[in-house]
């Protein structure tokens, strides 16, 4: 019995004892499990530790604010010289790609490992208002003599610089930056980005808080007790998967990842970034640092328009169409985003054809967009949705539009917008001129958008123009519109949130029209357009009627300058059996004079109309011949966009010459100034002249700066597409010369222009041969006699083309081209 009731007791105990073990171990598993879940937590909720609002955290906190010197932006150009490390770098390219869509102009070279960097300075003037480095080492690392170079322009001229390092697994943990008293650590990971409140750089970007992990485990952090750095964007070191802290900076609560030196140390101001822009704030850190650094010169306004238009708010095959729920979805859109976009409204384009061509459903989707007509912007597509370069008679086009403002008319549509969109952007550009005389006939059409000016990507480059009295301003993107989608309505209210959150721009919308006038008032220089060859972008070939030919542009061009036999050329030229010339004009003759004038502006259907079709493509080489090219200053960026393969062919004599042979001619054609005023009183004149004296002195001296216009057409055209001619050898012996341009064109069959030519004493010049005997010589205006230049001309005009012609000697040296007698002798005239 007393042996059962001890069993039942120790039994009694053990139990108690084992129910307690229990307890105590999900006690203690409990303590730990909440103790690790509390540690997780303090790694992983960003409320936890400090931000950048809590000034105690921030790294270099000072006692005092610190102002730095202000920027002077009065004596450089508004050009950005940007260093990269290759042309196919990334970081490079995204640099250059933000330069770009913001429109500023800039200037990249390759980051010289040793050896000189461009030059700075032209008369006085800085050429650069700030210096990027893609790779900051390369910018630490110069050698001293660039690097004090750099360092003086950089504080003189009151230029920033703004560099980027990228740590790579090569990279040593820490680095001190040389002459700089800041120390680096690369490597590290980072999370919970927060942007300084305290910034002066910040401009666009709000400071806010980005929280979770950082891309990438491949970040440089900055670290100083200089009182020149102050943090732009901090985050906290995120521990390596081992979980123990990155070593050398042991507990750090916050980290600068993009610094700014307040130019307190060495009097220039810079900002460093620890990482490349794949991480989005750092893109938007960089347009701060840009505005900051160039005093806001290169800069955009916090005030921004966008206007939304939805396309074929009709048109789709049955299924696919808004019904009356995704229009309610539309309407309750527009009105969130009104809460974040002033004035905003949908503009909606519409193709009446395709009106009630959808299920019941769909139907009644277009009965209640009509419904609330008033609630929308409305403008016209065309009426069956047909692109506009598919119609060659713009009296058909015409019927188009007149069929689909019936409709709108009937459907109480507004007809008054002066906008519209062409189906595809068919017809805008490249021109179809048909489409806008239709459209200013049938809706008083004042402004339209494409996305293919000048081309469709990069999404960058596209520009706006104007042609004919009709703006082509609005850049456009397409999102799909169709029911039971609404990815558009999504992706654009998350867009107006993030806008809202993170930056400080102010959105707004204006009707298109005062949308295009304010475009263009903000960038004035695009109203001209520059016509590009539409056979060189498949998506423009596509868009263009097929009526019309690339054929009929010229393979070469005579760009002059005047007098200087560039009508002996072209005599010369339209001999050869495989060289056609232009039709003549009315108004300027054998010249077209496109490039160079308001012809331009009459767009490129204008300017084949010239040329005629060739019977081979292959063999047939037509061109031009406008004497005026030569020292316009359009001109080569034009050619260029149109002829970019073109060969380009120049005559130079001696431009003393040159120039009394202008006043001659103005003289036989009664200038009023030529007969009024001695040849050495025009070329001598002051600024204070007469107006007609000036303009005559400039139509003599101006274009005989040959290396200054050289120069320009070489920045757009490639040396070996580029022959000079010698004009006093191609009147003492053309057919040598003619030889070498047939070299030069590449033109075939050879053609003997010893058997062609034949020398006329009378005229006193070469002249074609015709059958028996009988010769063809260029006009009575043309060889005219006059008295030898005076002396004292001469010697003006021999000191004031001196230094231009010497640079004609460089100039001809670096194209491995021989130097003409003339040239020779003026240039010993310099010894």
């Amino acid at each position: 019995m007393n042996l059962t009731v001890k069993l039942r007791r120790n039994l009694r105990r053990l139990v108690i004892l084992l129910t307690t073990c229990c307890v105590v171990s999900v006690l203690v598993s409990a303590y730990y499990l909440y103790a690790g879940s509390t540690q997780e937590l303090e790694l992983t909720d960003p409320a936890s530790g400090p931000d950048c609002s809590d000034t105690q955290a921030l790294p270099y906190r000072q006692a005092d604010p610190r102002t730095p010197r202000p920027i002077d932006t009065t004596r450089k150009d508004a050009v950005v010289l940007v260093f990269v490390e290759s042309q196919y770098s990334q970081l490079g390219q995204d640099i250059i790609a933000i330069l770009e869509s913001n429109q500023f102009q800039y200037h990249s070279e390759i980051a010289p490992g040793k050896g000189d960097i461009p030059p700075l300075t032209h008369k006085g003037r800085g050429r650069y208002a700030l210096i990027i480095y893609e790779n900051l080492l390369k910018y630490t690392n110069m050698d001293a003599w660039n690097r004090d170079l750099l360092d003086k322009y950089c504080a003189e001229y009151s230029v920033g610089v703004i560099g980027f390092h990228r740590a790579s697994e090569n990279s040593p943990a820490a680095l001190r930056l040389r002459s700089f008293p800041v120390l680096m650590h690369t490597n590290v990971g980072l999370r919970d980005c927060c942007v300084n409140p305290r910034s002066p750089l910040l401009y666009v970007t709000k400071a806010e808080l980005d929280r979770g992990p950082l891309p990438g485990d491949d970040w440089t952090v900055f670290l100083s007790n200089h009182s020149t750095y102050e943090p732009v964007l901090l985050a906290k070191p995120q521990p390596p998967k081992g979980g123990s802290p990155h070593e050398p900076l042991g507990s750090a609560s916050l980290l600068a990842t993009v610094v700014q030196d307040l130019g307190l140390f060495d009097g220039v101001q810079r900002v460093l970034f620890g990482h490349g822009l794949s991480y989005w704030l750092h893109r938007l850190i960089l347009v701060d640092a840009i505005s900051y650094l160039t005093g806001h010169k290169l800069s955009r306004s916090l005030e921004r328009y966008i206007l939304v238009d939805i396309d074929d708010i009709f048109v789709g095959k049955k299924g696919t169409r808004m019904n009356v729920n995704d229009v309610k979805a539309l309407i309750e859109t527009q009105q969130l985003l009104r809460s974040q976009i002033s004035n905003f409204t949908f503009n909606l384009g519409f193709s009446g054809k395709f009106f009630h061509t959808g299920t019941g459903e769909e139907d009644a989707g277009d009965d209640l967009l009509l419904k609330y007509v008033d609630e929308f912007w409305w403008f016209p597509h065309m009426w069956s949705h047909m692109q506009p370069h598919l119609f060659h008679n713009e009296s058909s086009l015409l019927e188009q539009m007149i069929l689909n403002k019936e409709f709108a008319l009937e459907h109480g549509i507004p007809t008054d917008m002066g906008y519209a969109v062409a189906p595809h952007h068919s017809g805008v550009y490249p021109v179809h001129l048909q489409l806008y005389e239709s459209w200013k006939k049938a809706w008083g059409i004042r402004v339209t958008s494409t996305e293919e000016y000048p081309h469709l990507k990069p999404a960058r480059h596209r520009k706006g123009f104007i042609h004919n009295n009709i703006m082509i301003s609005i850049f456009m993107t397409h999102l799909s519109n169709y029911g039971n989608d609404r990815l558009g309505l999504y992706t654009f209210a998350n867009l107006a949130t993030f806008l809202r959150c993170w930056t400080n721009l102010k959105l707004h919308t204006l009707p298109p029209l005062q949308l295009a006038h304010k475009y263009f008032r903000l960038f004035p220089e695009q109203r001209h357009p520059l016509w590009q060859n539409p056979c060189d972008d498949k998506r423009h070939k596509d868009i263009w009627s097929k009526e019309k030919t690339c054929d009929r542009l010229p393979k070469f061009l005579v760009i002059g300058p005047q007098k200087t036999g560039t009508t002996a050329l072209y005599l010369f030229l339209i001999m050869h059996p495989s060289i056609t010339s232009n039709f003549p004009s009315a108004k300027t003759f054998e010249e077209v004079q496109f490039f160079n004038t308001h012809n331009y502006h009459k767009g490129i259907d204008w300017y084949m109309e010239f040329f005629p079709v060739p019977s081979n493509v292959t063999t047939d080489f037509m061109f031009e011949k406008s004497a005026n090219y030569f020292p316009s200053e359009e001109s080569p960026k034009r050619a260029a966009a149109l002829l970019p393969r073109a060969k380009i062919i120049t005559l130079l004599i001696n431009p003393s010459d040159r120039a009394y042979s202008w006043y001659q001619h103005q003289q036989a054609h009664e200038d009023h100034a030529a007969l009024r005023y001695s040849f050495y009183e025009v070329i001598s004149a002051g600024h204070q002249a007469a107006a007609e004296l000036r303009s005559l002195q400039n139509r003599c001296l101006l274009p005989g700066l040959y290396a200054i216009h050289m120069e320009r057409w070489l920045t757009h055209y490639p040396p070996n597409q580029l022959m000079i001619i010698d004009g006093q050898q191609l009147r003492n012996d053309p057919t040598a010369v003619m030889d070498e341009v047939q070299k030069f064109l590449g033109v075939s069959p050879y053609y003997n222009y010893s058997q062609a030519l034949t020398f006329d004493r009378q005229k006193g010049f070469w002249c074609q041969l015709l059958e028996g005997g009988k010769t063809k010589c260029l006009g009575k205006s043309k060889g005219r006699k006059y008295p030898p230049m005076d002396t004292e001309s001469r010697v003006f005009l021999s000191h004031y083309y001196r230094d231009h012609n010497v640079e004609l000697s460089k100039l001809l040296h670096r194209l491995g081209q021989p130097l003409p007698s003339w040239l020779r002798e003026e240039l010993q005239k310099v010894r």
